[in-house]
């Protein structure tokens, strides 16, 4: 988190996308993805700096775009 404490906090367990197709193409699987393929299963936790680059990443095509959508 940054010095304002500002974050987000993303959890696949959390996510209604969980066990979809949109994982294939997330940037916190492709973060959270080792080298066999599979899938951590630790919270991502980014700050809002970190935020806007994946934003910015995934807008240049550069990592797939944050599919990311809480469960309610």
């Amino acid at each position: 988190m940054n010095k304002n404490g500002w974050g987000i906090t993303i959890s696949c367990d959390d996510c209604r996308m969980q066990s979809t197709s949109a994982c294939d193409d997330c940037v916190v699987s492709f973060l959270l993805r080792d080298d066999d393929e599979q899938i951590e299963q630790t919270p991502l936790v980014l700050d809002l700096d970190q935020v806007r680059v994946v934003r910015l990443l995934g807008k240049a095509g550069l990592v797939p775009d944050l599919r990311y959508d809480v469960a309610s």
